[in-house]
């Protein structure tokens, strides 16, 4: 979450559905990350090396191509904006987004979340262990929230691949083909991502 660490402890666990400003008032858990889903409280297990490396990569490269009005941002929740704002909320926190400029500056002023309308591109890094919630679950919940652009990058066996999948008029996502080497794209701004340079990790040694 993006509001200041207060580590909660067992005891403060939530006991009703929350919103997302209950949500925000929660801080960071001691460990792990958190998100909302339908006001119910997610606790997971921090991401590994390997994975935010993933995201950090796609984010350097990312910032050659973005326009002027658009920044990328890694780790950070999203208000899914699925339910009046006194209601049990929707919170996720992608790996990485693209998000309006505007949208950052209102929330170093004025404090909550970022909204999915002001969301371009959202992406997920598809884990090992817990593919249904990216593929299916997530995948649902983005374009319930009208996001344009959902992509998802799999590193599974060592070799990455991005599928981009695109909303329709239909509210829907259309499915895209996974690519693998070079992904490029003219939608939603001209871009080229070396896929493979991503998991490359021969700097570090």
């Amino acid at each position: 979450m993006i509001a200041m660490p207060r580590h909660q402890n067992e005891s403060s666990a939530p006991t009703h559905l929350l919103t997302i400003e209950e949500y925000l008032a929660l801080g960071e858990p001691a460990a792990g990350y958190t998100e909302l889903q339908e006001g119910r409280l997610l606790v997971s297990p921090s991401h590994s090396y390997s994975h935010m490396n993933v995201a950090l990569e796609l984010r350097d490269q990312l910032k050659r191509h973005l326009p002027r009005n658009l920044r990328a941002c890694i780790d950070l929740d999203i208000d899914l904006g699925l339910s009046p704002s006194d209601a049990p909320g929707h919170s996720r926190r992608p790996d990485l987004f693209i998000h309006q400029r505007a949208a950052a500056k209102r929330v170093v002023k004025d404090g909550g979340l970022i909204h999915a309308h002001e969301i371009t591109v959202v992406v997920e890094v598809v884990s090992p262990g817990p593919v249904r919630m990216d593929r299916v679950i997530k995948f649902a919940e983005y374009a319930d929230a009208g996001i344009p652009h959902y992509w998802l990058i799999d590193t599974v066996g060592g070799q990455v691949s991005l599928t981009p999948n695109r909303l329709d008029e239909d509210g829907q996502y259309r499915r895209g083909e996974a690519v693998t080497g070079v992904f490029t794209t003219e939608d939603p701004f001209p871009l080229r991502i070396d896929l493979d340079s991503l998991m490359d990790l021969d700097d570090l040694y």
